[in-house]
């Protein structure tokens, strides 16, 4: 278990605090941002590398800042990306003129968030390249690497692209020796027992006594094939058999190999793994530059380890061989600064426009609205442990405390807005960006988008009406579709979202009041939901276990369903009111 914490909800926050007063020489804070630059930086004239993801994977991102490595890391809470908004605010911050490259493991909501971000920085006139890593083999087959996991095989190609970066070359190169060294590096994993969120009362999963699960991710997913226990030796063979099945034909054997381990496994036990996995790579013609035995990349206290390899050559050899300083890694004589020794003035994050001036109609109806993001906050608290059961059957169990996160802050924006006499708009953008700030991940940004989009179709002038909020919830869900690149019967918060919209516009169409009009969409929202349990999962963390979520629907579609219920029966009571100020 993870026994020493305050509050759950702000374990992020306290590590973060920790971490930048026990490593001032390494990093330093950006302000109201959930991350860091490089201490000293940004460097004028260096490309700077920005790397992230969710907490919980010490010392992966904020314990490889430093000279040789990254320039920044951003972190979202335990297993969820972090926010488009968090990740921009470091990235800015990290930025010396020679362009970012944002960098992260293959994950929906990292692709969405650091996408997020790269373009609002690129309208700013910063050059940003994105990379994510695919090194786990075990989460698609040869021939689809860009639908893989990225699991330990981050540190292999982020410590390359921080040398690149470190010894003078431009965006272009960084990028590209970057896409290189992820596309010779593979990793397999293997789990003894799951990992245990701070405050939770058990473990995302267990693997039963006597038992190894196989092909496991690093947010606490189980494993893909579970086996009885097997000896070092056979377990050796396991890992090393799969990490070599793709060797590419143009190695020439020289490898950068890690044996990590994953939180809970003793350094003791890894070193017993390795004097079996070792003579098996010389073995097969391996020849093993610099290898790493320890912990990485973790998953809090999961017990398990996995195998890394990636292939060098007369390029990759000596970025992976030049020395770094970090204050979870060190290699060589790392020199802070190097070729770089200014610092560059960084811009900072852009200040919030002036907001439109509402409508006494509208500001009527933002009260209305304010309750109604308080209805869906109290849903998702009474539903939350239920979430987060659903989502950990075949994900990392984190759903309900991502969306307690994201509804919490919306309130209190949505509070806020009201308060400053907001229209229906700027309420409902100001509870989409809280959301999306807050909860980070993929339910962060969706469900951020979507209230936005709400928001911005009802306006701040006209009263609300149901043709009008038909439009506007239709308009949200087609955004969410083409944002999130998800189709009907992916399984996801899509299947239950669409036929919502798709009642709530026939209501609309004969004529029927507000309330009942949005209590039988509620109602198809529901069934679609339910409806999602027999469906494979084709995108997100639960498409590398597909045969697991069989028979479960999925947790953003079920969400979505009791949020949209809670309203509707809000609306009964309320409705007179619009109807009244129309």
């Amino acid at each position: 278990m993870t026994h020493i914490y305050n509050d759950p909800d702000t374990f992020k926050s306290d590590v973060l605090t920790g971490f930048a007063a026990a490593h001032p020489r390494y990093v330093e804070r950006v302000p109201d941002a959930s991350g860091f630059i490089r201490a000293g930086g940004p460097l004028a004239g260096k490309v700077s590398l920005v790397i992230g993801g969710g907490s919980g994977h010490y010392p992966s991102y904020n314990g490889v800042v430093g000279p040789g490595f990254a320039d920044g890391a951003v972190l979202g809470d335990i297993f969820a990306s972090p926010s488009a908004e968090q990740v921009y605010r470091i990235a800015r911050a990290a930025h010396g003129g020679a362009g970012v490259v944002l960098a992260f493991g293959n994950y929906a909501g990292d692709r969405l968030n650091f996408g997020v971000a790269a373009d609002r920085l690129r309208a700013e006139g910063v050059d940003v390249r994105v990379v994510w890593v695919t090194d786990d083999v075990a989460s698609a087959p040869a021939g689809a690497e860009e639908d893989r996991r990225g699991i330990a095989g981050t540190f292999t190609v982020y410590k390359m692209a921080g040398a690149a970066a470190e010894e003078g070359r431009d965006l272009d190169e960084v990028e590209r020796l970057m896409r290189y060294a992820n596309a010779v590096t593979y990793s397999f994993g293997v789990a003894f027992d799951g990992c245990t969120l701070p405050g939770a009362r058990d473990a995302l999963f267990h693997v039963k006594d006597g038992q190894v699960d196989f092909g496991l991710g690093i947010h606490g997913e189980p494993g893909i094939s579970t086996t009885d226990w097997i000896p070092a030796a056979r377990l050796a063979d396991q890992l090393v058999d799969r990490v070599l099945a793709e060797r590419p034909a143009s190695a020439d054997g020289r490898a950068a190999v890690l044996l990590n381990g994953l939180g809970s496994t003793k350094y003791e036990e890894l070193y017993v793994l390795w004097s079996e996995v070792e003579p098996r790579l010389r073995a097969a013609g391996v020849d093993l530059i610099d290898p790493e035995v320890g912990e990485l990349v973790t998953s809090l206290d999961m017990a398990g380890c996995s195998l890394t390899v990636t292939w060098l050559d007369d390029e990759l050899e000596p970025l992976w061989r030049a020395p770094a300083d970090t204050p979870a890694y060190r290699r060589g004589q790392a020199v802070a600064g190097g070729l770089f020794t200014e610092r560059a003035v960084s811009a900072g994050a852009t200040e919030e426009g002036t907001h439109e001036i509402a409508s006494d109609a509208s500001r009527r109806h933002a009260t209305i609205a304010q309750s109604l993001v308080a209805t869906l906050a109290a849903t998702v608290e009474e539903h939350k442990e239920r979430l987060g059961e659903i989502d950990a059957v075949a994900g990392d169990g984190d759903h309900g405390i991502g969306m307690s996160r994201g509804s919490r802050a919306a309130v209190e924006a949505a509070e806020a807005a009201v308060s400053a006499g907001g229209g229906v708009r700027s309420v409902l953008e100001a509870a989409g960006a809280a959301f999306g700030d807050r909860a980070g991940g993929t339910s962060g940004i969706l469900w951020g988008l979507l209230l936005e989009t709400v928001g911005e179709g009802l306006g701040n002038q006209e009263p609300v009406t149901l043709d009008g909020l038909a439009a506007a919830v239709r308009a949200g869900a087609t955004r969410v579709q083409t944002f999130g690149h998800a189709e009907l019967g992916d399984k996801t918060m899509l299947d239950a979202l669409c036929p919502f919209a798709d009642a709530l516009e026939q209501g609309a169409e004969v004529a029927l009041p507000l309330a009942k009009a949005w209590r039988a969409a509620a109602e198809a929202c529901t069934r679609a939901a339910e409806a999602t349990a027999p469906m494979v999962p084709k995108v997100g963390r639960a498409r590398p276990l597909a045969d697991r979520s069989i028979g479960t629907p999925d947790p953003g579609a079920v969400s979505l369903a009791l949020i949209v219920t809670a309203i509707g029966e809000q609306l009964d009571q309320t409705c007179q009111n619009l109807e009244e100020s129309s």
